[in-house]
């Protein structure tokens, strides 16, 4: 092997630590992109394991070649995963476990049997596999970033295709035995292109988390921290701008006597029943409706695309579930109740404010005529129910 060939594993190691360096301090920054990790782990792995083929280069071994490929194969293994974990949130532990046990024992049997030429071309299919399964994974969730994670997926794809430049290299010289480290043109082209990969996936890895952090701060400025529903600077991006036609409406909805929930049962019960009914609003939620927290025991739903009459049925329908929830607090039942105020879409259209303020007042409306009910902001004619309504 010559110097050169040498300087370009150096410099891959490098450049491997250096982004191995650069995804763990991102990890440390924000702690939930645990992907990052997984990702950083795989690269120390891997970077082990280039140092142990540098020395592989310079004093041919078989143990020293098995050693390489038990920290190169769990590396590379990682690196999927977390590729996986980056698209579905789950880092698949048994299947990175099994994959790079599977890879190291395919490798190193033919070099502890003396077979090095056909262990290193099990080794460059293996690690093109393994990358091309990686690009697969980010490819898959292209939607999310299409720019950063278009360019990851086809560096991969390009590292992977140098690997198996060099296999195809080794099966066409049909040597079995090599005695040393594979020495030819192509495993000096796959050098330099791991070295550029490695740069711009690190690159583009940056860019991909500072594009997911800009995401998330989106989403927190949206959501409500505690039900995870819109906030109502949210509802109001979404539809304040617009009007209202005869196929919407609002509803509004007010939980009642909610002050006298915190008082008897604290904050945390108030907090336990706030969730309960906004998991009831969301259960109820179409894809196309809008469910959002206006503050403190309000909550809204806009509802698109419904026929007349339908909003009145939405809001009984929650309204009656709801009444029936019974929550156990410390061997006590806490049963709540809701008021709810409609204002239906008109064959003219109305500012979405509007409609919000008609269905507020059919709310305050709803509660002054004993709450537990559902007024509609149209005629102000509660929804009849079979329930008893619970006094102001």
């Amino acid at each position: 092997m010559t110097l050169d060939y040498n300087s370009l594993l150096t410099a891959l190691a490098v450049s491997a630590t250096c982004l191995a360096i650069t995804l763990l301090a991102s990890w440390i920054a924000r702690r939930t992109e645990t992907f990052l990790l997984a990702c950083g782990v795989g690269l120390i792995l891997i970077v082990s394991g280039i140092f142990a083929y540098g020395i592989y280069v310079d004093k041919p071994n078989a143990l020293v070649g098995t050693v390489c490929f038990a920290l190169l194969f769990p590396g590379f293994a990682t690196v999927w995963g977390a590729g996986c974990q980056f698209r579905t949130g789950t880092l698949p532990h048994a299947r990175v476990a099994a994959f790079g046990a599977v890879a190291v024992v395919a490798t190193s049997l033919p070099m502890l049997l003396g077979y090095d030429g056909l262990s290193f071309i099990i080794d460059n299919i293996a690690i093109a596999s393994f990358l091309f399964a990686t690009a697969y994974q980010y490819w898959r969730a292209r939607a999310e970033a299409i720019v950063p994670l278009t360019g990851i997926t086809s560096l991969y794809c390009l590292t992977g295709f140098s690997f198996v430049l060099c296999a195809a290299v080794l099966i066409y010289q049909g040597k079995l035995v090599l005695g040393a480290a594979p020495n030819n043109w192509s495993e000096d082209l796959s050098l330099a292109v791991c070295i550029a990969s490695m740069t711009g996936i690190g690159a583009l890895s940056l860019a991909l988390h500072q594009w997911r952090m800009a995401a998330l701060h989106r989403i927190d400025a949206a959501t409500d921290p505690l039900t995870g529903l819109l906030n109502r600077r949210a509802l109001f991006d979404r539809h304040g701008a617009g009007v209202m036609g005869p196929t919407t409406a609002v509803l509004v909805f007010d939980i009642d006597h909610f002050k006298s929930i915190n008082d008897s049962f604290g904050h945390d019960v108030g907090d336990r029943v706030l969730k309960v009914f906004a998991a009831e609003l969301t259960a109820t939620c179409r894809l196309s409706d809008t469910v959002a927290r206006l503050g403190g025991e309000e909550f809204a739903m806009v509802l698109h695309q419904v026929m007349p009459g339908r909003a009145e049925v939405v809001a009984e329908r929650i309204r009656k579930a709801f009444e029936g929830r019974e929550l156990d607090i410390d061997g006590q039942v806490c049963k709540c109740t809701v008021s709810v105020g409609v204002a239906s879409g008109r064959t003219k259209p109305l500012p979405f404010d509007a409609m919000l303020t008609a269905a507020d007042k059919a709310l305050y409306a709803a509660k002054r005529a004993g709450r537990n009910r559902v007024e509609l902001a149209s005629h102000l004619q509660a929804v009849p129910t079979d329930t008893a309504r619970t006094a102001s």
